[in-house]
């Protein structure tokens, strides 16, 4: 046996925990930013909040300074660390409803900006995205997996659907569709399992692959029948099956137990409105960008604890320690705060760029975008820009949307324009609203009435967006009187 010494040079990413904890923070919407900054309130004695207002951002990033006294070697060197530190950072189910469900959901602002119209929202609830994200930092994925898994789950909807198509996943990440696949089947058997997927069918056999006792029969029926069973077409997947009706029955039996809403129970619309993050106003014909931070307590360093660690001679090396700890953690949180919240106004500032038009005129002029426009536009990395766009809202003049309503892929008009493929949908869905209900449209018709207005877009790209709108076929549309 032979053993030998070698050298291997490899470069690894990892992230410093003021990184770490800066990532954490952007994710968060402003609620769940304010519990968690009154969660370290309570667990760091270092932090207090400041109720007075009066310090400006620079004297809070000035956290220990001795105002007279000249600081230590062993203060110098500690001093030194953190300066580095902070370098470095800068660098029983109605099956007829669930079958033919659209989807309603209304996007409900508050009546105006001011802070006592605001009903305070309840708290320490789990959210879906909070119990699939638990799950997701839990599971075997590496680093750019783990981004990717959060931008899926935070493009999960309430109901339990993916909300974006996997090509533009791909795109924004720089990766292939079947990365993307592979963390997506890796968050489709989390709990509820079954979440994350693309439609019904997908749904209802990622629960039926996962049952301890498959039925083989119940899975052929929504793979193989699938289009038959939503129709209600029983007799005929009998005769293609070669089954009786009996056994066909059995198997019908077992798929009824499934779930097909699994995202249900979590959050309730009806219940709940959203509080926008962000506010952009036009002013003197300029768009100024707030951020809705009124509830978000200021914090500062406890005075008291800041002179505890500076007297050397009367503190113990333990409870030196221990204060130094502390005081690190609040120095990094009230930074990775403030660096929150420039990150934000950057990302926000280069959308309004970007989609100047649709904050001038409306959504009907939004423009197509992706991740990596805004991220070479402000220097930041893609996963930075994700985290900053999903599941925060923006209050415009046109109404509340989430940050990630902005980014879409683009389709080519006659003479060679880019538009948004949102674009596309919304005109899908007004034809269909305007519609004669006697005698729907059906996709190639669409495609057709498309195509007159200078959209290239085929009839099967028409099913899909009309699909992702939970939209029913014209047969299933068909009203009688």
């Amino acid at each position: 046996m032979n053993i030998s010494l070698q050298q291997k040079m490899a470069l690894k990413l990892q992230q410093s925990p003021q990184q770490v904890l800066l990532s954490s923070l952007l994710q968060l919407p402003l609620t769940s930013l304010e519990q968690r900054i009154r969660t370290e309130l309570e667990l760091n004695p270092f932090l207090e909040e400041d109720l007075t207002m009066e310090e400006t951002m620079e004297e809070e990033m000035e956290l220990v300074e001795a105002e007279e006294e000249p600081l230590s070697e062993e203060e110098q060197e500690y001093e030194g660390d953190i300066a580095k530190a902070e370098r470095d950072e800068d660098k029983e189910l109605d099956w007829d409803t669930i079958l033919n469900d659209e989807n309603n959901y209304e996007v409900k602002p508050p009546k105006d900006d001011s802070a006592e119209t605001y009903e305070k929202p309840d708290v320490l609830v789990t959210t879906l995205s909070d119990y699939l994200l638990s799950q997701l930092h839990m599971s075997k994925l590496d680093d750019t997996q783990m981004v990717i898994g959060e931008y899926i789950i935070w493009n999960i909807n309430d109901d339990g659907y993916l909300s974006i198509e996997i090509e533009i996943i791909a795109n924004n990440f720089g990766v292939t569709i079947e990365e993307v696949l592979t963390v997506l089947r890796t968050v489709q058997r989390f709990d509820p399992v079954g979440i994350g997927a693309r439609d019904l069918q997908e749904c209802l056999l990622i629960q039926l692959e996962e049952m301890e006792d498959k039925n083989q029969l119940a899975i052929e029926i929504i793979r193989d029948h699938f289009e038959d069973f939503k129709n209600k077409r029983f007799e005929k997947i009998t005769k293609k099956m070669n089954i009786s009706v009996e056994t066909f029955k059995e198997a019908f039996a077992e798929i009824l137990k499934l779930n097909p809403k699994p995202g249900e129970g979590y959050t309730n619309s009806n219940q709940m409105y959203i509080i926008p993050d962000i506010t952009v106003k036009k002013e003197n014909g300029e768009f100024n960008i707030y951020i809705n931070d009124w509830n978000v307590p200021h914090l500062r360093i406890n005075n008291s604890y800041k002179k505890l660690y500076l007297d050397g001679k009367n503190t113990s090396k333990e409870t030196k320690d221990y204060i130094k700890n502390r005081l690190e953690s609040a120095r990094w949180l009230i930074n990775s705060i403030h660096q929150r919240r420039m990150t934000i106004l950057k990302v926000m500032e280069a959308i309004i760029n970007k989609q100047q038009e649709f904050f001038e005129k409306g959504a009907n002029y939004i423009k197509p975008m992706i991740l990596k426009d805004i991220a070479e536009q402000i220097d930041m990395d893609i996963s930075t820009v994700s985290r900053v766009t999903n599941g925060k809202y923006v209050q415009t003049d046109f109404g509340v949307f989430e940050l990630k309503y902005f980014f879409s892929e683009k389709i080519k008009r006659d003479g060679g324009e880019d538009v948004s493929n949102k674009k596309v949908r919304n005109r899908i869905r007004a034809i269909i609203e305007k519609e004669d209900p006697k005698k729907p449209l059906n996709d190639q018709k669409i495609a057709n009435l498309l195509k007159n207005e200078g959209f290239n877009v085929a009839r099967r790209t028409v099913a899909k967006y009309r699909e992702q709108m939970q939209i029913p076929v014209s047969r299933l549309r068909r009203k009688l009187i």
